[in-house]
């Protein structure tokens, strides 16, 4: 490297070559990474180099002695973990990701505390959740406990939450607690320590697991237009011994809830394509009802179409949740099971 560049080698997103043609196609971040994690450390990093001969980059670290041997927590499956890391910082964001990644986990990433909710929301809508959520706690606008908040508001204790923090946490434990937070991670990453407290956070989680609906004898309205259709998920239904009435579009959907007295069904299933009256109309209809059972019954919307507008969409109607045509039989029980025992709790506590 030419010498006039050694100052900037560190910067990020800067190379000596940056045009198209670089045969080192990167994104300049990989030396930034470097620098912040020997800094994170307490260490110093330098660089020599002469054009044409080559470069020595000289590490200095203070590290303790060690014979301890990590192995991942036989429960965890690091090729399955929906994770999400959630930083202002890109450099730190990146690091992060590639630690995971090299561990075999594929994380996805969020710039800001909002973003991060908004992605949440649209996974718990799927009933697809992150197992695990990375949270730096400096962040701008929404700090890391705050973002806790939001996203514990959105889905309950259904995913594990670690701050990550370069600083001393001891003053605001008890307020990241009650915000939701499991535990607190120190930067650097490092693989071990993340999976080391997501394995407590799911041992304190199965201590306390939120109770299920028992799906027998429950009432459900299904609004389907196609007869085949119909006739499949009320065969599925009929497996946990729950009984089905069919509407075979929107309008007869919402004629059918009013029809019948406040609690007289436990949930609707709600095709989105149908004739007369959509999936999107009927369920914003039915919460608009001046009853008090049309603001708490679960409505689930059934739908071939699973981009996130779709979601969006369904939610911004008052839909509770989101599951993608066909559907799969242990998706829907489990998705009843949790929004029905949720509507219930609702109804004690404002009854």
């Amino acid at each position: 490297m030419d010498a006039e560049f050694l100052p900037k080698l560190f910067d990020a997103f800067t190379q000596e070559d940056s045009s198209s043609t670089n045969k080192y196609g990167s994104s300049g971040l990989g030396m930034a990474i470097t620098k912040n994690l020997v800094e994170m450390m307490n260490g110093t990093i330098k660089a020599e180099s002469e054009k044409g001969k080559g470069s020595v980059f000289t590490v200095v670290l203070t590290l303790d002695n060690t014979n301890q041997r990590w192995d991942a927590p036989a429960q965890i499956n690091l090729h399955e973990l929906n994770v999400l890391i959630v930083d202002d910082d890109p450099i730190a964001l990146e690091h992060a990701r590639l630690i995971l990644k090299k561990n075999g986990i594929a994380p996805e990433t969020a710039e800001s505390g909002r973003k991060a909710a908004e992605m949440v929301r649209l996974r718990h809508a799927r009933r697809n959740p992150y197992d695990l959520i990375l949270i730096d706690w400096k962040m701008p606008d929404i700090d890391g406990i705050e973002t806790a908040r939001m996203i514990r508001s959105i889905c309950g204790r259904e995913s594990a939450i670690i701050i990550l923090t370069a600083y001393k946490w001891d003053d605001i434990v008890e307020e990241a607690q009650e915000a939701g937070v499991d535990s607190f991670i120190s930067k650097p990453l490092f693989i071990s320590s993340v999976l080391d407290e997501y394995s407590k956070a799911l041992r304190k989680r199965s201590a306390s697991r939120p109770a299920k609906a028992d799906l027998q004898g429950r009432r459900i309205l299904l609004a389907e237009d196609v007869q085949i259709n119909a006739e499949i998920m009320i065969m599925i239904l009929g497996t946990r011994q729950i009984q089905t009435e069919l509407a075979e579009n929107g309008k007869i959907a919402v004629d059918m809830f009013e029809s019948h007295p406040a609690g007289y069904y436990d949930a609707i299933l709600m095709d989105m394509r149908m004739p007369v009256m959509d999936g999107l109309t009927a369920g914003s209809t039915i919460r608009a009802l001046e009853r008090e059972d049309a603001k708490r019954i679960p409505i689930i919307a059934l739908t071939a179409n699973a981009f996130d507008e779709d979601v969006e969409r369904s939610l911004q109607a008052g839909l509770n949740a989101h599951l993608s045509k066909p559907v799969d039989p242990d998706d829907l029980f489990e998705t009843l099971e949790s929004l029905i025992a949720e509507a219930e709790n609702m109804h004690k506590k404002t009854g």
